[in-house]
């Protein structure tokens, strides 16, 4: 079976994008818009790696990756940030929560 990468980001460009190139690369992918979602997926099936965008509607991202590291069967689940924010506290902050990486998206 195809290793599954959850995308968590809630603008529509960005995830078709990430979707063909991970697709493209062999990768089973799903998508979440929002926090609650994400973790909902997260719960049905956990995939083996997140793409967490930091600002999203309702539940942030930062929030997710807490939730995510706070369950013992998804402690371990690799995170990697993907946000416009791009300040160097941010990246701090982000990794402080629980995030493996932190990628900033070029606007």
């Amino acid at each position: 079976m195809k290793p599954l990468i959850l995308i968590v980001e809630d603008e529509a460009p960005l995830v078709t994008l990430l979707r063909y190139n991970l697709e493209k690369e062999g990768y089973q992918v799903a998508d979440a818009g929002d926090g609650d979602e994400a973790l909902m997926l997260i719960d049905e099936r956990k995939p083996d790696l997140v793409l967490l965008d930091w600002m999203l509607p309702a539940l942030s991202g930062i929030e997710v990756c807490r939730q995510i590291r706070r369950k013992p069967d998804t402690r371990d689940l690799p995170v990697i940030m993907l946000t416009a924010r791009g300040e160097e506290s941010d990246k701090v902050r982000g990794l402080n929560t629980g995030a493996d990486d932190y990628i900033t998206k070029p606007f």
